[in-house]
């Protein structure tokens, strides 16, 4: 019960305004240092009071004691009685008067006759008789009563400064201090309670009537400066504040309004953006003039590896790769310094070992805003060039193995012919039909040179093959006879091992016939006389599975890598023949445009087996 009440003061003292608790604190120091100041003068007061009927009683005292101090030596009690109920009837402060002897027995007092007790309970009465400090001096001491503050005196009876004994008197208060400091104290007490009646009936008064609507427009403030256009204040009050919550609620409901109309169009705006954002190809990344990341594609989330990370609000600096960062880190503190007055956008190429190998282009642009004269941002476009920059490259080399490969028979033709116009008369007919014989086989291979350069220009251009069911079987039967006289003069045993009913595959007769010519002339090549050659064909996992085989000298390990690119000839290492270094380069992008791939084992001195798998029609 305690907690729910101190829970409910407290939620109100919160709901109260600063002014509210300030003028409730300084009623309050007010009211207590009034309280203070009214019970310090009736303290005041009473306490004079008390020293006026200290004085009083001690005075009296002293009157009484000399009257009656002959009548108790004479121990005439009549007399004394007499004199004393006179004394006490003449006086209304007097509370009560005792007669006590020296050991302190009470032998009469008004009210209380120690004759009428023994007369009526046999009871006796003694007091504790104090200790004076001066025999002939009165002795004064206070007690409270719930009639008051009672004075006692005690006055020595001596008579012939002989001690007889003691009388007590007591002495009521004054009555009319009494009632005044009564009725000051009442008033004060009822004044502070007023007050603070007043202070907490103000208080749930302004609670009501200006806390309560201003914490609720404030709340309401709060929601709308948060984007809910949705609050509403619904408190019946008139007046400022009334007028304040109506247009307040008009703002709220022509925001929603606005809202409404703009929400659509800003989302379809964002919609589109952020569209074009992911369909553009190269990686674009936005800087804010901090450096740090506000807006980046997917396609850069790529290439520098930030998929599933939380890259915006990071800086440019820690969250590019090093090598870009370190290239970058000058150029953009130039931009972000003097904006666009470095003119043309900045363009870099940068290799990349992370998060894969690669090779980018990376143009910097300022977002200049010419009607404020400042640097918004600076946009960064990323260009994944790595195709590019190998084409570029194999394109060269192309160019140049090209270059030299028809520059040997160009140039041993030339050589022959000029020979044969310049010296003919000269030369036996042996030594004409040898030149003539050289640079016919120049010419042949010259040629051969130029079919299959434009082979691979052809199958690189993107030229649609199409691919339909096609009789293997007579593929390598016809295989078989192109190069059965060839096998014959070289002593080579050139066999085909075709499982029966060998299933038609999908693909090309002539592009399939091209593969299996260059893969058995180069068998044929690369083995020695008294070798074998084979050529197998049978289905397997599915598909159908071609293969030669040869007993030739076998390709090194560290170049069965290296033999599909182009113009690359073992032979220029193991042996002189000649070739173009074309051939299994074009077998490779023959069996890529059948969406298989051309596999090889092969071991120095024992012989190598090429084979690859289509699919069966």
């Amino acid at each position: 019960m305690l907690q729910q009440f101190t829970t409910l003061i407290v939620r109100w003292w919160s709901d109260f305004t600063l002014q509210t608790r300030l003028m409730a604190a300084a009623t309050l120091v007010v009211s207590l240092l009034m309280s203070l100041l009214t019970f310090w003068a009736v303290n005041s007061i009473q306490q004079d009071a008390r020293m006026n009927d200290t004085r009083f009683g001690r005075d009296l005292g002293l009157l009484l004691a000399a009257n009656v101090a002959p009548l108790v030596a004479q121990n005439n009690r009549t007399e004394l009685a007499r004199l004393s109920e006179k004394f006490y009837n003449s006086t209304a402060s007097i509370r009560y008067l005792l007669y006590a002897d020296t050991q302190g027995e009470i032998y009469f007092g008004i009210p209380f006759s120690a004759v009428e007790v023994q007369n009526s309970l046999t009871l006796r009465r003694r007091i504790q008789l104090p200790e004076l400090a001066a025999p002939d001096q009165p002795f004064v001491r206070q007690h409270l009563t719930p009639d008051g503050l009672i004075a006692d005196v005690f006055v020595p009876l001596l008579q012939n400064e002989k001690y007889l004994g003691i009388l007590a008197l007591g002495i009521n208060p004054n009555p009319t201090v009494l009632s005044a400091s009564l009725l000051t104290r009442n008033i004060t007490l009822a004044v502070f309670i007023s007050i603070w009646i007043l202070v907490i009936l103000g208080g749930l008064f302004n609670a009501v009537t200006i806390t309560r609507p201003i914490r609720e427009l404030l709340v309401g403030v709060k929601n709308i400066t948060s984007g809910d256009f949705r609050q509403r204040i619904d408190l019946p009050f008139g007046g400022e504040l009334g007028e304040l919550i109506v247009s307040f609620n008009e703002m709220a409901e022509r925001l929603a309004h606005y809202e409404e109309q703009n929400i659509e169009e800003l989302t379809t705006q964002k919609a589109k953006l952020d569209t074009l954002m992911s369909t553009i190809a190269d990686g674009a990344i936005l800087l804010d003039c901090e450096l740090k990341i506000v807006l980046i594609n997917p396609i850069a989330e790529k290439i520098f590896g930030w998929s599933g990370q939380d890259v915006l609000g990071q800086e440019a600096f820690i969250a590019l790769p090093k090598p870009v960062a370190e290239t970058l880190a000058q150029p953009l503190v130039d931009l972000t310094q003097h904006g666009e007055a470095n003119g043309e956008p900045e363009e870099f190429c940068i290799h990349i070992q992370s998060p894969y190998k690669c090779t980018v282009k990376i143009l910097l642009t300022t977002v200049f805003d010419h009607l404020r004269n400042q640097l918004q941002g600076i946009a960064i476009t990323v260009q994944d060039v790595t195709r590019e920059m190998e084409l570029n490259e194999a394109k060269s080399h192309f160019i140049s193995n090209v270059s030299h490969e028809l520059r040997t028979p160009l140039f041993n033709i030339k050589s022959f012919i000029e020979t044969l116009y310049e010296y003919g008369h000269s030369l036996s007919e042996e030594q004409k039909r040898d030149f003539l014989e050289t640079a016919n086989k120049e010419t042949d291979r010259l040629t051969r040179l130029v079919n299959d350069v434009l082979d691979i220009s052809r199958l690189e251009s993107g030229k649609p093959y199409p691919l339909t069911p096609t009789a293997l079987s007579a593929v390598v039967e016809q295989t078989l006879r192109a190069h059965r006289l060839t096998a014959k003069d070289k002593e080579i045993y050139l066999s085909a091992v075709m499982e029966p009913d060998l299933p038609d595959v999908i693909g090309h007769y002539d592009l399939l016939l091209q593969v299996l010519a260059n893969l058995v002339g180069n068998a044929l090549k690369f083995t020695p006389a008294g070798g074998h050659v084979i050529l197998w064909a049978y289905p397997w996992a599915g598909r159908v599975r071609v293969e030669v085989s040869d007993t030739g000298i076998g390709i090194p390990s560290e170049h069965q890598d290296a033999i599909f690119g182009r113009f690359f000839r073992v032979e220029n290492r193991v042996h002189t023949l000649e070739g173009t270094g074309l051939g299994l380069s074009i077998v490779q992008n023959i069996l890529q445009k059948h969406h298989t791939d051309i596999q090889l084992l092969s071991e120095v001195g024992i012989g190598s087996s090429f084979w690859f798998d289509l699919d069966q029609a």
